[in-house]
C-alpha cells in the first residue's frame, strides 16, 4: 500500500513492523472470507456489520474512559477489524480496495494539513479548522451544504446527533446567552412532558417527550458534557448497583418480585453507599 508510510513519523522498523501487523490482519480477513472459510464471516454483508462497528466503537470509548491502555489497544484492534472487513468486502465486490481505501486516507491527510506537510501558516486549532473547510470547499470542490446542518449524517445515533446539531449550530451564534436559561428551558420541556401526559394524547406526550431530552441534551453540551458519555456512566452505575440488589437477594433466600420492591429498594440504598 503505497500511502501506507507517507506521513510515518516513527522509524523504518516500526513502520515495517506495523505494515506487517496490517498485512497478517488482511491475509486472515481474506481468509476467513474465502470459500472454505468462516461461514459466518462469509455470510456477512457491510449491512450487517454496522451494529458491530458501532458496538466496537462504543466499547473503545469505555476502555478510554477506564484509562486502561491494554483494554482500549484491544478494543482498537477490533474496530480496525470491522472496518478492514467491511472494507475487503467492496473488494471482493469490485467496488474499492483495502488499499486504496487507506492511500486516499494518507492523501487526504497530507492535503488537509499543509501546516504540516506544506509551507502553509496555521497556529491555532480554529485556523486548522478554517484551513481545512476550505481546502474541502475550494480545492477539493466539495459542494458547500446548503444548510449548516446538512454535514450532521442522520445515521448518527440520535443522542449523538442532537448533540452535533446543537453544536454546529452554537458555532454560528444560535445559542443561549445565560446558562440560567438553558435551566428554565429544560423545566419548561418537562411541565410540558407532563401535560402532555395528562392530555392522553401518546403522540403529544412522545413529541413533548423529545422536546425534553433535546434539551437536557442542550444542558449537557452547554457545560461541556458529552450527553452520551454521561448516559454511559449513568447505564453502568445502574448495571453495577442492580447487581448488588440481585445478589444481596440471593444472600437473603428473596426472590425478585414486584412484592419484594420495598426489600430490592432497600439493597439499591445499600449499594448507592458503596
Amino acid at each position: 500500500m503505497a500511502g501506507s508510510g507517507t506521513a510515518g513519523s516513527g522509524t523504518a522498523g516500526e513502520i515495517g513492523a506495523q505494515g506487517r501487523a496490517f498485512q497478517a490482519l488482511y491475509d486472515i480477513v481474506v481468509r476467513l472470507r474465502a470459500p472454505d472459510g468462516c461461514p459466518w464471516d462469509r455470510e456477512q454483508t457491510p449491512s450487517t456489520m454496522r451494529g458491530a462497528i458501532v458496538e466496537e466503537a462504543y466499547e473503545l470509548v469505555e476502555a478510554i474512559d477506564e484509562g486502561d491502555a491494554g483494554h482500549a489497544g484491544e478494543e482498537a484492534g477490533d474496530l480496525v477489524l470491522n472496518t478492514t472487513m467491511v472494507t475487503y468486502m467492496f473488494e471482493q465486490e469490485g467496488k474499492g480496495s483495502v488499499a486504496k481505501s487507506l492511500d486516499e486516507t494518507c492523501e487526504k491527510l497530507i492535503r488537509r494539513h499543509p501546516h504540516v506537510f506544506g509551507d502553509s501558516k496555521a497556529d491555532t486549532s480554529e485556523k486548522v479548522l478554517a484551513q481545512w473547510a476550505d481546502i474541502k470547499e475550494n480545492l477539493e470542490g466539495r459542494r458547500r451544504k446548503d444548510s449548516l446542518l446538512d454535514g450532521v449524517s442522520k445515521a448518527m445515533p440520535t443522542l449523538e446527533r442532537a448533540f452535533k446539531l446543537q453544536k454546529k449550530a452554537a458555532k454560528v451564534g444560535f445559542d443561549w446567552k445565560e446558562m440560567r436559561d438553558v435551566w428554565a428551558k429544560a423545566r419548561e420541556e418537562l411541565d410540558e412532558a407532563e401535560e402532555a401526559l395528562a392530555e392522553g394524547s401518546d403522540a403529544h406526550f412522545e413529541e413533548e417527550l423529545g422536546d425534553l431530552i433535546f434539551s437536557v441534551v442542550n444542558l449537557a453540551r452547554s457545560h461541556h458534557v458529552d450527553p452520551s458519555l454521561a448516559l454511559a456512566r449513568a447505564n453502568e452505575k445502574f448495571v453495577r448497583r442492580f447487581h448488588h440488589v440481585e445478589k444481596r437477594m440471593a444472600e437473603t433466600g428473596q426472590a425478585m418480585t414486584p412484592e419484594n420492591l420495598g426489600i430490592m429498594d432497600g439493597f439499591w440504598n445499600e449499594a448507592k453507599g458503596h
